[in-house]
């Protein structure tokens, strides 16, 4: 077996925003398995400035593991935890070089085009006439689930525009999620969360910023609105530290993003504590390509979630690779008649 590797970037077609700023493009990278006809890719979705592993030494890192598997060595996934979006990309890499074909990872009714999955429609950071617009475009699309970024307008221009949404839906038509990004300070973050709770939100993603364990323990036992840890599990690598980060915190829900965390298995270890816990979790994507969230999509339907997961980002970017993934009224879809496209890599 023979790898590989390539930078790709991403490029947005309208600027993503963010408590952290807008985003303009997106890098990543992929990893190639080759043996004669036989193939594999992974995507490793490195995330600068939110990525444990947005180090100078990337790409040396992509290098020295090609390196090794071009001499014969064996790699196992889990040696590579120190860089958790390669570490992904190496476990997607061999499941596709293993199967059949090497964008079915983990084949089902899914990749059969049978069963789809719930997601949320996702709302980005901007003014409130473009998040409005976004809203509107959403909700005419089918979505029952809406998530909105906040944390970058002042909290009662954020607030009146969802004020705006539950005067036409209700909790029953719309389930409410918004990500605060860790924007918010402790000292006012607890009148915030009782606002939202006013409106019948369903959680909340990362109110305060991380390594705040002891207010954000607080946070979620008191906390009118159940709250969702995102930011706080990146860079918990070993199970000891994940299972205390949890029996501290003691959160309502885990926000689980494969290429942030170290891939599947690793997420696999966090869904075995949260539910040990009573924890609920969803899946979310992490602005990877078609091809990673191809890959993470399978995964996530093979766990036989019930509940809206955080896929769907294919259509942010304006040269993704065409895929038989499809959003259809809220639902994540596999049109089994449709192509890949993979010409630009």
């Amino acid at each position: 077996m023979k790898a590989h590797y390539k930078r790709y970037v991403l490029k947005f077609k309208y600027p993503g925003g963010t408590s952290r700023g807008k985003l303009k493009q997106k890098e990543t990278w992929f990893l190639f398995l080759t043996n004669g006809n036989k193939k594999g890719v992974g995507e490793c979705g490195l995330f600068r400035g939110l990525s444990v592993d947005d180090r100078f030494d990337y790409e040396d890192q992509l290098k020295d593991l090609c390196n090794r598997i071009n001499k014969n060595e064996i790699v196992s996934v889990k040696s590579l935890q120190a860089f958790p979006s390669i570490q992904m990309g190496y476990e997607m890499a061999l499941l596709s070089f293993k199967s059949n074909d090497p964008f079915e990872l983990f084949p089902s009714p899914f990749t059969r085009g049978q069963e789809n999955l719930a997601i949320n429609g996702l709302i980005w950071m901007g003014e409130r006439n473009f998040m409005k617009a976004q809203i509107d475009k959403k909700i005419a699309q089918g979505f029952d689930c809406i998530k909105v970024k906040i944390g970058a307008l002042h909290f009662d221009e954020e607030y009146s525009l969802l004020k705006e949404i539950r005067k036409y839906y209700g909790p029953e038509q719309i389930i409410l999620r918004v990500d605060a990004n860790g924007a918010f300070p402790p000292s006012d973050v607890m009148d915030k969360l009782k606002s939202l709770a006013d409106l019948g939100v369903h959680s909340i993603e990362q109110p305060i910023a991380v390594n705040q364990a002891n207010i954000m323990h607080k946070l979620c036992v008191n906390s009118p609105i159940p709250i969702a840890l995102d930011e706080e599990l990146i860079g918990v690598i070993d199970k000891k530290d994940r299972r205390a980060l949890l029996d501290e915190i003691m959160p309502q829900y885990l926000i689980l993003k494969p290429s942030l965390l170290g891939g599947f298995q690793s997420c696999n270890e966090w869904i075995s504590l949260a539910q040990e816990r009573a924890i609920g979790w969803w899946i979310t994507s992490a602005l990877e390509s078609n091809i990673g969230l191809n890959a993470i999509a399978q995964w996530t339907f093979s766990l036989s979630v019930k509940n809206h997961q955080g896929l769907g980002t294919g259509d942010l970017f304006s040269n993704n690779f065409k895929s038989p993934l499809e959003v259809l009224n809220g639902n994540l879809t596999f049109n089994s008649n449709e192509n890949w496209d993979t010409s630009l890599l």
